[in-house]
């Protein structure tokens, strides 16, 4: 029986990173003729010849680990570049689009960098940067990676060529987990209650942080596999890139949760450093900030720029970005940091080195996302629909040939279509598309209209031997959808979305179709659960707790159900009033009901230890840590309502209700 009441637990929350460990099949297949002919074109199409990329990214170059391998305290490998080092071959294969293998050349320019002389960057030992700036007494880390133990080794490699002063600031630029995840590498969090360390954060960080990965975690971190191709063996046939970066680093997450919150657009000193905020909530994250450093004449423009087009839309899943006030803020840094800054950082990529090409950066940026965001509205409002404007929306020959307005990780394609649902939604307006078939009907049929199964076979092989690779992967969709048995319709599929990403420029289209035709392949991946992570859900608000629940709730086993449960958190005083009726879970906080079934209190410490399947309910019950009064049955039966959502559901198949 207890098992149960954890997996209960265990489906509240998605917030645990779960990424396959699988190693890529035997099975890939070479670019074809036409994808080799398709990539070769791009030689001819971008300004290859510029090379002042590459001298930017190795500039002010102090020192590297090893092969750039950290290992983690688990004994797992947390970050390896070793198995990139096809990447320093002086030919494109085939089966990379060249602007790609660019992009992950420079992304493989790893190790310690000399900014000015009291500012560093630790860069591609994780997917994003390190910033340290020596102050008067201590450090200041900006970002301190994904995981502690990248975060913990790119600090032993700056120490190892300067001096060994103390972390006494950390700065969270924004809400990603990137951005924050390695920060118990560089620092432990009895300093920071002690006060030796001071942790700031925009406004807004610690809820944006926890939120992004509750309620719809379990879906975000299914489909991140897709988008960063976790996973996908490293190799000319596989995995290059994200765009953003390398790679993701390996390992669980941490959180320290900030004592200062940065004001609006504020200055601030820290341990001697002059430090002039702008914020920018609401574009690349919810709560974002960018920075100025006077005395360095350096502006840090966090991940609101980039050395690529970045995300509106993110393939992942998330809300839209506002690409129109994106646009704004990369034009307020602009007249306000303009004419002051001598170089640009960021928290991915490497720097721009002087004020002419710092402007002419930020003047392309701000005109990538404005020019995407007004081309989009504009023909949205002469009636194109979405696909119509992905397929026909071009940038500007001034963009176009922008090495830093490339789609390594958003594109202009899904980033229109992001556009469009930001105002629009999903609805075209077309009443046939108003209440479609489902999926799996609608493929059965429309596989039936075609000519049958083997009809629509022979003309799929036609149309791949001719290069129609978008269509063939579109046609086999269908086909795998109208019956996932079809050996010959998934394998077709596979090598049709193989091709696709043979020729992607971005690093998340090239993920996606090569985890796609791996699972048309071989099935669906067999997730690793790196387990919940006890910062973040100790930094979960309670009432955010009782929303994962809510989205939990399996309505077949609530029907005709009406519970009332107090539910208490003795030591934060906070009351609460669950209220299950019409299959639907609401809470009032503040607020507790005399005629209550059941009455539930505890500490938020016996709350944390469930969430993290330290213990259960019924055993915390019977141990006297978790008061029940009233009905007990009435409790543990809300808790058997709750399903446990797959944490590898299918993709590239249908989904089984």
């Amino acid at each position: 029986m207890l098992p149960r009441f954890k997996k209960a637990m265990l489906a509240v929350l998605g917030a645990g990173l779960l990424f396959a460990t699988i190693a890529q099949a035997e099975t890939s297949k070479p670019a074809t003729a036409v994808t080799a002919q398709v990539n070769r074109a791009v030689l001819t199409e971008l300004p290859f010849a510029d090379t002042g990329s590459f001298e930017d990214a190795r500039r002010g170059f102090v020192g590297a680990l090893p092969n750039g391998r950290v290992m983690g305290e688990e004994g797992h490998v947390a970050w390896d570049m070793e198995p990139y080092a096809f990447l320093d071959a002086d030919f494109v294969p085939d089966s990379v689009n060249p602007s790609l293998w660019r992009m992950a050349q420079l992304n493989a320019i790893h190790g310690l960098f000399e900014v000015v002389e009291g500012m560093y960057q630790v860069r591609n030992m994780d997917l994003s940067n390190m910033t340290i700036i020596e102050g008067d007494s201590g450090l200041i880390v900006i970002d301190p990676l994904l995981t502690p133990a990248t975060a913990r080794a790119a600090l032993e490699l700056y120490y190892q060529h300067r001096s060994r002063k103390p972390v006494v600031a950390v700065l969270y630029t924004h809400n990603h987990a990137d951005h924050f995840g390695g920060v118990k590498g560089v620092v432990n969090e009895e300093d920071v209650r002690a006060g030796k360390v001071r942790v700031y954060a925009p406004e807004g960080f610690m809820e944006h942080a926890i939120a992004e990965n509750v309620i719809a975690g379990n879906a975000m971190t299914r489909r991140a596999t897709y988008q960063f191709g976790a996973g996908l063996a490293p190799g000319v046939r596989g995995h290059v890139d994200t765009g953003l970066g390398k790679a993701l680093g390996s390992g669980g997450l941490s959180l320290i949760a900030p004592t200062d919150t940065v004001p609006d657009n504020a200055t601030l000193t820290i341990d001697g450093i002059e430090i002039e905020f702008q914020m920018a909530h609401g574009t690349e994250a919810e709560s974002e900030m960018m920075m100025y450093f006077p005395q360095f004449r350096v502006l840090n423009t966090a991940e609101i720029t980039s050395q690529q087009l970045h995300n509106i839309y993110t393939i992942r899943g998330a809300a839209i970005r506002d690409a129109s006030a994106w646009s704004r803020f990369i034009d307020k840094v602009l007249v306000r940091f303009g004419d002051r800054a001598d170089i640009l950082v960021a928290q991915h990529h490497w720097p721009i080195w002087n004020p002419e090409d710092i402007r002419h950066f930020l003047e392309v940026q701000r005109d990538l996302y404005k020019h995407i965001h007004d081309q989009t509205v504009r023909m949205m409002n002469r009636g194109m629909l979405p696909g119509d404007i992905a397929e026909n929306l071009q940038l500007p020959e001034g963009l176009n040939q922008e090495w830093s307005a490339r789609g390594y990780y958003g594109t202009v394609s899904h980033n229109a279509r992001g556009v469009y649902q930001r105002y629009m939604g999903w609805y075209d307006a077309n009443p046939a598309n108003l209440n479609p078939l489902p999926p799996r009907e609608e493929s059965r049929r429309t596989i039936d209209y075609m000519g049958g199964e083997a009809e629509v076979l022979r003309k799929a092989r036609k149309d791949f031997a001719n290069g129609d690779y978008r269509w063939v992967a579109s046609v086999m969709r269908d086909l795998v959808y109208a019956n996932p048995e079809n050996r010959e319709a998934r394998e077709l599929g596979a090598d049709a979305l193989e091709q696709l990403g043979y020729q992607a420029e971005a690093g998340t289209w090239r993920s996606a179709y090569l985890v796609g035709a791996h699972e048309l392949r071989h099935g669906v991946i067999t997730p690793k659960h790196v387990g919940l992570q006890p910062d973040l859900m100790q930094a979960l608000e309670t009432s955010m707790f009782f929303d994962a629940m809510a989205v939990k709730v399996d309505p077949e086993k609530a029907a005709g159900k009406h519970l009332v449960i107090n539910w208490s958190i003795t030591d934060q005083g906070e009351d609460f009033r669950l209220n299950l009726q019409n299959a639907t879970l609401t809470h009032r906080s503040g607020e507790l009901d005399e005629g209550a079934h059941a009455s539930v209190s505890m500490p938020r410490a016996v709350l944390d230890n469930i969430l993290l399947q330290r213990t259960s309910f019924p055993e915390a019950v019977q141990a006297g840590e978790i008061q029940v009064e009233g009905s007990v049955d009435a409790f543990f039966s809300l808790l058997q309502m709750l399903e446990q959502p797959q944490a590898n559901f299918a993709i590239i198949e249908p989904v089984e209700k």
